[in-house]
């Protein structure tokens, strides 16, 4: 959350920005709910702009599962690392 601004922002592995409004002290509302891209949940807030800069890159599809790793991830394709800008 950002508090001079009164907005802050969730990411999900999905595909999702979650735009949030602290309302009262105590409550807060979902303001919008943005389509991204796979995995692009990490980010970073620009506090002058108020730009949302997230990070994601193409993906392959998953490995298949082991013992080790029964549930493996997609893995991203080299080379293809790009930077989202809300």
């Amino acid at each position: 959350m950002q508090p001079a601004w009164g907005y802050g922002a969730a990411a999900t592995r999905e595909g999702t920005l979650q735009i949030i409004h602290e309302d009262s002290l105590d409550k807060y509302g979902v303001v919008e709910t943005v389509k991204t891209e796979f995995e692009a949940k990490t980010m970073a807030l620009d506090p002058k702009t108020h730009n949302l800069y997230l990070t994601t890159s193409d993906f392959g599809p998953a490995p298949a599962p082991t013992a080790r790793q029964p549930n493996p991830q997609p893995v991203a394709t080299p080379g293809t690392f790009h930077l989202l800008i809300f």
